[in-house]
């Protein structure tokens, strides 16, 4: 995949302030519908020019409305996201209209349709299903309202004018590689078991996901070395509706059943989020009684990193949402001010319409080794959230 991102090392961004993005700025007129992107940072502005620069940041924005819109309440990711965007919008002096969809696709077009309405000037949005925004995204654009794809990529659209997410294809890199790496795959002779529960066949990242753990993991199930018993390798079969506990629960317990009620270990299970190993692990507590499988996550969410101490899971993505959202907000203003806004990825991500220029930051992984540093020393979590 032809990638190109900019580095940022989590600890950096985690340490700073919560209203600095995820990398530099760059400064250039722009439309307002959709203001030009750029890879390449400006010269910076002298101190003259910096330290008038909040006033003018002031006038440029006063009055403005942000509509975000959220799919769910249901996982406490999109909880995280939108109250961050919620409240670092707010520190900026936006107006913001926050709005959560309960997954239900029709509730999220007449949010947004209500949004246009009433008279946001930019539109984040974190889609429920990508390629269902096209129409309502259509008067979004006939009103010049730039739309930035929060996270999830929306699709089939040449409304989107910009997309903010963590690099989704270095997620699943990361948990491939954890894997290699803890069971010495180089160098052992195996073979693994192994089975796969990737996410919603609906969110573009799913794939991305999917196809960074696989293209790293799939040689040693080529050679042998990894066996994945169930058969179900493909993205299809191992896709998981809505990302939902229960779904991903039941469909590992029929694969325990059919394929290891005779003793046989199952070595790994690679999870594409924390919503999929949660039903992952309540299957293997219910169902399984061989040796504990390594376990990969996403999102670190606390029953997951709960289960992390008790040794129920292995390792989680950690994707700072305040970092995200302190870019998006930077990337809102300079929307409104006509400035060039930060991208750092104009090849990756196609939507079907064309390449939406985007803005990746960098994932880092938690296990048990590191997420007092990651989690607690950040201020993420506190000692009480994972007791």
């Amino acid at each position: 995949m032809s990638r190109k991102v900019l580095s940022v090392l989590l600890a950096t961004a985690m340490t700073a302030s919560l209203l600095v993005g995820c990398g530099g700025s760059a400064a250039a007129p722009a439309a307002d519908a959709a203001p030009a992107a750029t890879e390449e940072a400006a010269p910076a502005a002298d101190a003259a020019t910096e330290e008038a620069a909040p006033a003018a940041a002031d006038e440029a924005t006063a009055g403005k409305k942000v509509g975000v819109a959220m799919p769910t309440k249901d996982l406490q990711r999109w909880n995280q996201d939108g109250s961050n965007m919620e409240e670092q919008l707010k520190a900026a002096g936006y107006e913001v209209d926050l709005q959560y969809a309960s997954n239900d696709v029709q509730t999220q077009v007449s949010q947004i349709e209500n949004m246009i309405n009433g008279g946001c000037n930019v539109l984040v949005i974190a889609s429920i299903d990508g390629e269902s925004l096209g129409t309502v995204l259509e008067t979004a654009k006939a009103a010049g309202i730039p739309v930035i794809a929060y996270d999830r990529l929306i699709m089939k659209t040449d409304a989107v004018s910009y997309y903010a997410t963590f690099d989704n294809y270095m997620v699943g890199t990361k948990q491939g590689q954890y894997i290699i790496d803890t069971l010495d795959l180089n160098n052992a002779a195996g073979p693994f078991t192994m089975e796969v529960t990737g996410g919603d066949p609906g969110d573009n990242n799913a794939k991305f996901f999917y196809n960074g753990a696989m293209d790293l993991l799939k040689p040693f199930i080529d050679e042998g070395k990894i066996v994945v018993k169930s058969g179900q390798v493909d993205f299809e079969q191992v896709a998981t509706a809505s990302w939902a506990t229960e779904n991903a629960q039941s469909r590992m317990e029929n694969i325990l059943s059919t394929n290891y009620a005779d003793g046989t270990d199952l070595d790994i299970c690679l999870c594409s989020n924390d919503s999929t190993a949660l039903g992952v692990e309540n299957a293997l507590a219910a169902n399984y009684k061989g040796k504990y499988p390594i376990i990969t996550g996403q999102d670190c969410d606390v029953a997951n990193v709960k289960n992390m101490i008790d040794g129920k899971q292995s390792m989680s993505i950690f994707k700072d949402t305040r970092t995200l959202a302190a870019q998006v907000v930077k990337m809102v203003g300079q929307i409104l001010k006509g400035e060039t806004v930060d991208v750092n990825d104009t090849t990756t991500y196609d939507n079907g319409t064309g390449v939406i220029p985007s803005f990746l930051c960098e994932p880092v992984f938690a296990d048990i080794n590191n997420y007092k540093e990651i989690l607690l020393d950040s201020g993420y979590y506190t000692e009480a959230d994972l007791q």
